[in-house]
Parts: C-alpha cells; structure tokens; sequence
C-alpha cells in the first residue's frame, strides 16, 4: 500500500513537471520579453505605471547634439518590466541628475583638455596625492575662476570631484575645544626667510621623541601656558607669609630633591603647584611648609615611576605634621587645583630649546643653573615657562662666551627674539651674581659639584647692550 502512494505520488509530480516545462515554452515563444516577471507582485498592488530606464555605463561623454531627456524617455520606452515605487522613484533622481551633470560636462571637458600642463589627479601616485593633502590643505579646493574673456568657468572635472566637506573628526572637535578654553590664543612663529636645519632628524627612529608632531605638541603647551601662570601680586593678598618664606621654602625643597635624587620634572612642576595654590588658598604660615611637602608628594606620584612614601616626607618635615594631616592637605590642594597637574613648566621647554641650540653637557648644564636660580625668586613669576627657559638659553650662551647666540633658529623654535628675553636674561645675570651670598645658596652649591660640571664657578655673563 505505501508503495502504491509512492509511485502514484510520483508520477503525479512527473506530470506536473512537464505540464510546466510545456506551458513555459509556449510562453517564451508568445511573450519573450515577460519571462523573468514576478507575477505576485500583481496581487499585492505595489507595482507603478512608470516604467524603469536601462542603465548606460559609458566612459565617453555625452554628445552635444543629443538631448538627454529624449534618450531618457526612449530607453525607458523600450522596457516594459514593472518596478516598485521606490526603486521609480529612485531612476527617475538619477534621470535628473544625470541630464543636469550632460550639460555642464562638455564645457568642463574642453576646459580640462585647455590645461594640458595640469597633471590629473588620476595620474598621480597615492602617495603623492596622500602627502598633497597633508601638505598643501585645501590647494584642490574647487574654485571659481575665469578666463581670458571674463567669462566663468566651471573647474574640471577631476577637481569636481575633490569638492567634498571637510569631516570634523574627534581629534579636530578636541583641538577646537582646547583652542576655546585657551581663549582662541594664537602663537606666531617667527618664519625664516631660509630653510632651517631639522633638529628632530637624528630622532627618527626614536618612538619616544614623536618627530611626527613634536611640532603639534609645543604649539600647545604655548597656547595653554598662560592658564598655568599666576598673578605675580598673589602673594599681596597672603596675610601670614611673604616672599621671603616662599623663597625658604623652595630653596629647602631643592635640597630634598637633590637628597631623593628625582627627576628634573618634577621640581619644576612643585615649585607650579605650590604657586598656583598660594594665588587661590589662603594659608597660614605654620601651614605653609606642609604646604610645599604635599606639592611635592604630588608632583612625585605624577612624575616618578617610584614615589616616595607619605611617611617619608613626614620624616623630613622633623615630624611637624602627620599623616593624616598631609594626606588631608593633599585633598585640598587636589581640589583648589581642580585635579589639573598637567601643565607645561619651565623644564620642557627648555629641554627643546636646548635641542634647537644644539647644546653641549656644559651649555645644558648652565641653562639648568640659571633656570633653578630663578624657582627661589618671587619676582620671576612675572614672566611665562617658555620665556624664562628662551632667556636662560640665551643667558647660558654669552656666559660661556658662544659666538652665535641666538640664530634664526632658536627664533622659530622658541618664538622670541633677542628684545623680548633681555628683561629677564638682565635679572639672571643678577641672581647669578648674587648666587653664592646670603642664606639661599643650596642651587649655587649644587651645580658647584663636578657632577654638574661646576659651572657654578663661572663668571655671570655680560649681555651685550
């Protein structure tokens, strides 16, 4: 019995395959062009009376004497396969679109066949192209111009296709926030009428002196410097301490960065913190040495790999204050400062400008000398990182008597001439005149040491006038 279903199922199947085979031959045969018609679309009602237009994929142009509507109307007169709404309507912009893009293409061809000596952008390689856009910006803008007539002119067409906005990505939504927090602040470089020697060339293949924008980064630090300055009356609105207790304070932390062996930065960067708290934070004065201890515990957990204790800078402040006592300072000197210890100090500028000097151990050294001389003295605060560290270049340069003091060079890279660092290489040459006088001489007796080449022991400078 279930065989006698199988066989008669079969064959029913069989019949019903040549039933169909027959009716599509005979089909093809009547309505060749209707083969490849979804004939349920017919009962669901979405189909449109408009008919669709054959798609020409040619790399000529179109012929002038040719009317792209009528060539339009005429292929759309040859099919007769119904299309959706959707896709109609699609056709029928890109219809439009293709006759408008007719008419002014053959103009733009005899203009681009015109200029014969512009190189097409197809011609190019990539990577000229790619550096192009790097380099030149908006060189390919389309731009209207005209010709010897005074008639306009349409640019061609290989720099209509380059007409495309400019995206605004992340990095470039970050800049211009950063730029609008500065107060849109623009550094001016001073530009040398003749080329200037690359002073990043030998760090080519070092990952760590980022040569491909090193430019980008100190452009930065000097838009956004000023919001690390301070007033240089803050000190008037103190009513407990003075200049002469800031410049005991700091004069001792010099000395426990040299006994901690630390890095350069980060002296630099507690010598700022405890500025920028002191212009915000009345401070009494038994406060204020712990004022300088938690600026320096700070500046050593952003700056060091390996930080010192708490308990280690309660040693050194002969236990006057305990540990809670300094971490409770650190809290408050943390939000006074709104957690910003980021800021660009007097070091890493001058550790550029001493690679654009070209400079030697003994003219890094007494740049160094000359710049620490000048953390002690409340009067400095006068004037930006960037400037004190240009100045303390130059003042390091007449005095050890260089022949070329300040070049063309240390004006791109620094941004200041000679005039503008006279005022404050006049004022170093004085601390370093007075250096070893008085009470405040732990920077005179470091930098006497051999391993700071001792050029301590050198005569101040004489400026020429």
């Amino acid at each position: 019995m279930y065989e006698t279903r199988l066989q008669t199922a079969s064959s029913k199947d069989e019949n019903k395959r040549e039933m169909n085979a027959f009716l599509s031959k005979e089909n093809m045969k009547a309505h060749p062009a209707q083969v490849n018609n979804r004939r349920a679309l017919n009962d669901i009602g979405n189909l449109v009376g408009a008919l669709s237009a054959r798609c020409i994929v040619s790399k000529d142009a179109a012929q002038p004497q040719e009317n792209p509507v009528a060539v339009a109307a005429e292929h759309m007169a040859r099919v007769d396969r119904p299309i959706t709404r959707k896709f109609g309507a699609s056709m029928t912009n890109n219809m439009q679109a293709s006759a408008q893009q007719r008419q002014g293409w053959p103009q733009c061809r005899a203009i681009s066949e015109e200029r014969e000596d512009e190189p097409m952008l197809e011609d190019m390689p990539l990577s000229w192209r790619s550096k192009q856009r790097r380099t030149m910006g908006h060189s390919f803008a389309i731009q209207s111009s005209q010709d010897t007539r005074g008639k306009a002119i349409l640019p061609p067409p290989h720099r209509m296709l380059l007409d495309l906005k400019k995206k605004q990505t992340t990095s470039g939504v970050l800049a211009a926030r950063s730029e609008a927090a500065c107060g849109g602040r623009e550094i001016e470089m001073a530009e040398a009428e003749e080329p200037l020697p690359n002073i990043d060339e030998n760090d080519s293949d070092n990952q760590l002196a980022v040569v491909d924008y090193v430019e980008d980064i100190y452009s930065f630090y000097r838009k956004t410097e000023v919001n690390s300055c301070v007033s240089p009356d803050y000190m008037a609105r103190q009513p407990d301490i003075n200049e002469k207790m800031r410049a005991i304070l700091i004069d001792w932390l010099i000395e426990v960065h040299l006994k901690f062996k630390l890095m350069p930065e980060t002296l630099y960067l507690t010598i700022n913190l405890i500025d920028r708290y002191l212009a915000c934070q009345t401070v009494m004065r038994k406060n204020l040495q712990l004022v300088g201890v938690t600026a320096l515990l700070l500046a050593c957990k952003y700056e060091e790999i390996w930080a010192p204790l708490v308990q280690d800078f309660v040693f050194i402040s002969d236990k006057a204050y305990t540990r809670e006592q300094v971490l409770e300072m650190e809290k408050s000197m943390l939000h006074k400062l709104e957690f910003n210890l980021t800021v660009p100090t007097q070091y890493v500028f001058l550790m550029r400008f001493l690679k654009a000097a070209n400079a030697d151990t003994h003219l890094e050294m007494t740049a160094h000398f000359l710049t620490e001389l000048c953390l002690t003295e409340y009067s400095m605060t006068n004037f930006c990182p960037s400037l004190v560290a240009a100045a303390a270049v130059y003042t390091a340069q007449h005095t050890l008597k260089r022949t070329s003091c300040w070049n063309i060079t240390l004006e791109r890279h620094t941004g200041y001439t000679e005039m503008h660092l006279r005022d404050c290489a006049m004022k170093m040459v004085c601390f370093h005149r007075t250096a070893r006088q008085g009470n405040l001489t732990v920077v005179h007796k470091k930098y006497s040491h051999e391993n700071f080449k001792s050029v301590a022991a050198l005569a101040p400078a004489v400026l020429p006038m």
